[in-house]
C-alpha cells in the first residue's frame, strides 16, 4: 500500500478526531488537508502511518482550537459546532459511543475543556486509545494525560447527555415531532416535549434569528407551531436527517437552498433541546444556501395577506 492508499484509508478516522476537537466541519477538513501535506513532504515514511497521521491531525486540531477559542468569545449569539449530517469513521463495536460523542449536546460540553483536555478526552473516551499513544501525541508523560483525563471527566460529567439507547424509538419521535411541525399542531408538539425544554438558535448574527433561548413546552410548542406553518406555506421543505448523529431534519427553500438543520435530544422518551443552526457560513459544506432574510420577508408578507 502507498502512501496516497494509506492516507486515504485513515481519512475517515482523522477528519471524525479534527471534528470532535474543532467542531467545524471547514476546520477538520482544512486540518485534515494540512496533516497530509505535512506526510507527504516527510523525508522518511513513518513505523506506523496510523500514529503519525492521527498525532500530526491531533496536533494541528489543537492549534487551530486555541485560536478559534477567542473568535468564539467574539460569537454573536449561542454557538453550535457546524452541523454534521454523516460521520465517515465507523466503528461496529463503539457506535453508540462515536453517535453520542458527535452530538450537539457533547460538543458544546466539549467547548469546557481547554484544547489539551479535550483532545485527551477524544483520544481516550471516543477512540479508545491507549494513553502511551496519547501521551506521543499530545507531548505529555502518560501520569500528566490521565490526570487531564481526569479533569475533562469532572466537566464532563455534571451535564453529560444521556440519550436513550433505541434509536428506533428517537426516529419514530423525531417523525411524530416534524408531522406535528408541518401541520401546526400546538397540542401535539407539547405532548413531545419535556416541561423544562428549551429551543435555541444559533444564527451568528447574520440570519433572523430567537433574541434568547426560549424555555418551557407551552412556550415552546406555540412558537414552533405558530411559525413554521407559514415556512411550508410558502414552500420550504422539511427533510427528516440524522443531525450530529441525533434526530433532525433539513429545512430548504423552494429552489432547494439549506435555509437551517434542526437537532433534537431526545431523553426518556421526550424532546429536551432544539438546536436550531442558521448561520450561513456553518451550513455551506451542505450545499447552496437559501436566502434567510428573503425568506422571512415572504413569510411577514404571507402573514399579512392572510390575516
Amino acid at each position: 500500500m502507498d502512501e496516497v492508499e494509506e492516507f486515504e484509508e485513515l481519512r475517515p478516522l482523522l477528519f471524525s478526531i479534527a471534528y470532535r476537537i474543532l467542531g467545524s466541519v471547514g476546520e477538520a477538513e482544512d486540518a485534515v488537508q494540512e496533516t497530509w501535506l505535512r506526510y507527504d513532504g516527510s523525508a522518511t515514511r513513518p513505523t506506523s502511518a496510523k500514529a503519525f497521521l492521527a498525532t500530526t491531525v491531533t496536533r494541528i486540531s489543537i492549534d487551530v482550537l486555541r485560536s478559534a477559542r477567542v473568535r468564539r468569545e467574539e460569537y454573536v449569539g449561542p454557538w453550535f459546532p457546524e452541523p454534521l449530517l454523516s460521520d465517515p469513521y465507523q466503528d461496529p463495536a463503539r457506535t453508540v459511543e462515536l453517535a453520542d460523542s458527535v452530538s450537539m449536546a457533547a460538543l458544546l460540553l466539549l467547548e469546557r475543556l481547554s484544547p489539551l483536555e479535550r483532545a485527551v478526552f477524544v483520544l481516550r473516551e471516543v477512540f479508545a486509545f491507549g494513553f502511551d499513544e496519547i501521551a506521543a501525541t499530545v507531548g505529555r508523560s502518560e501520569a500528566a494525560c490521565r490526570q487531564l483525563l481526569v479533569r475533562a471527566r469532572r466537566h464532563m460529567e455534571a451535564g453529560r447527555p444521556r440519550f436513550a439507547a433505541d434509536r428506533r424509538e428517537r426516529r419514530e419521535l423525531a417523525t411524530r415531532f416534524f408531522d406535528a411541525l408541518e401541520e401546526g399542531d400546538v397540542g401535539g408538539l407539547r405532548e413531545l416535549l419535556t416541561a423544562d425544554v428549551r429551543l435555541v438558535g444559533d444564527g451568528g448574527g447574520k440570519t433572523p434569528q430567537l433574541a434568547r433561548a426560549i424555555v418551557g413546552a407551552e412556550k415552546v410548542a406555540r412558537l414552533l407551531g405558530t411559525v413554521f406553518p407559514w415556512l411550508f406555506r410558502i414552500d420550504v421543505s422539511c427533510e427528516p436527517h440524522e443531525v450530529n448523529g441525533q434526530p433532525g431534519a433539513i429545512f430548504r427553500d423552494r429552489d432547494g437552498g439549506v435555509l437551517s438543520i434542526m437537532a433534537l435530544d431526545v431523553l426518556d422518551g421526550r424532546i429536551q433541546a432544539i438546536r436550531s443552526v442558521t448561520n450561513p457560513d456553518k451550513l455551506d459544506h451542505l450545499g447552496p444556501v437559501a436566502d434567510a432574510w428573503s425568506v422571512d420577508r415572504e413569510v411577514k408578507r404571507a402573514r399579512r395577506e392572510g390575516s
